[in-house]
């Protein structure tokens, strides 16, 4: 018997629920002070688009919680179904992660670098999430490329969360590091338990965390200001 047929598939369906859910808890805890508990921070005023971010975004969280919860409940059918609305719903983290990025740099939004610097880091979270998320659902017939896809793309946009937690000092190593330790730890695990390295959450852990020294070394190159210049004229 290999090691892939002699998994037990509940602890499988399992240990995405728990992914989703440590995910979700991130985004909660990142975005607690600055928009889900705003009012008792004496948080500053939202713009409506960062309204809408903020409910396309938390509702992309909720929903990978419940399509890793369908799957896991054995409500395959019910997990397709919703997964059309899941893929709209990506198309729309997409559309709204771009505004809200291109939004920030002209409002001079950055956690230290200069605006249009800093800009490359929320547009490589979009790219990064846009590629995975395109090839997850391209191969979706393939179920353990699909899921594995699936929650590299969702933990590849936790910096922006991550990057709100009360830590100190707070810097590329931190807000990077921590969803690049949360996809080592999930790439580990499940090469442990299948006995393998499965090729999806090979290149998948790959193509995000290269990625992010890419775009530092990009953000701070004379054609990168041009470009960050002009997409926010």
């Amino acid at each position: 018997m290999s090691g892939e047929t002699a998994v037990k598939p509940g602890a499988d369906r399992r240990f995405y629920v728990v992914a989703a859910l440590v995910a979700l808890l991130l985004v909660l805890t990142g975005f607690a002070r600055t928009y889900y508990l705003k009012g008792y921070f004496s948080a500053p005023a939202l713009t409506l688009l960062q309204h809408v971010h903020g409910v396309i975004m938390t509702t992309w969280f909720l929903l990978f919680v419940v399509q890793t919860w369908l799957v896991a409940t054995r409500r395959v059918a019910a997990h397709r179904r919703l997964g059309v609305f899941g893929a709209v719903l990506a198309g729309l983290v997409v559309v709204v992660g771009v505004a809200i990025a291109i939004h920030g740099a002209r409002r001079g939004a950055s956690p230290g670098p200069p605006p249009l610097v800093f800009l490359a880091v929320p547009l490589g979270d979009v790219a990064v999430f846009a590629a995975l998320v395109g090839t997850a659902l391209w191969l979706r017939s393939s179920r353990e490329t699909h899921r594995r896809l699936m929650l590299v793309a969702t933990l590849s946009i936790l910096p922006a969360a991550v990057g709100r937690l009360p830590i100190t000092p707070m810097n590329p190593l931190v807000f990077f590091g921590i969803p690049d330790l949360c996809i080592l730890v999930a790439l580990a695990y499940d090469t442990w338990r299948h006995r393998r390295l499965h090729p999806a959450f090979l290149w998948g852990a790959i193509v995000v965390i290269a990625s992010h020294p890419l775009r530092l070394l990009l953000s701070g190159t004379e054609t990168w200001m041009r470009l960050a210049t002009w997409i926010t004229a």
